[in-house]
């Protein structure tokens, strides 16, 4: 049997359409150092502390309170981790979600944000924010 060079293209169409449309590879992306985990653990905290505080919970409202300084510090740590580590937003979202779930048990504040608390609020006011 002769093939055709017409023949071999249409057989290698598919392999090639695919290999064309296949994502771009992953950037790579840096560990993250000591810093930006406990930036990133903070910024959960300071998320369910700031939600505690606009339901009115009371151990919650005896922090400072966070609802926009806290924000603001969440929004510029995801931003620095994106930066320094090339991750993507979903990626950072990823870590906070699982940051957040280890401080709550069954879904209500955990005894470890009051014992990480002072060293996250010391770093909110060296961060300017």
């Amino acid at each position: 049997m002769k093939f055709h060079p017409a023949s071999l293209a249409l057989l290698f169409m598919p392999s090639m359409v695919a290999a064309q449309s296949a994502p771009p590879p992953a950037p790579e992306v840096a560990p993250l150092s000591l810093e930006n985990r406990t930036a990133l653990r903070c910024a959960a905290a300071f998320a369910i502390i700031a939600d505690g505080q606009a339901r009115g919970n009371r151990k919650s409202l005896a922090y400072p309170a966070l609802g926009q300084r806290g924000r603001e510090f969440f929004v510029r740590t995801s931003a620095r981790v994106m930066d320094d580590t090339g991750m993507d937003r979903t990626a950072v979202a990823d870590v906070l979600r699982a940051q957040a779930q280890g401080l709550q048990v069954d879904g209500e504040r955990g005894r470890e944000i009051d014992q990480i608390m002072p060293a996250c609020l010391l770093l909110l006011e060296a961060s300017g924010v």
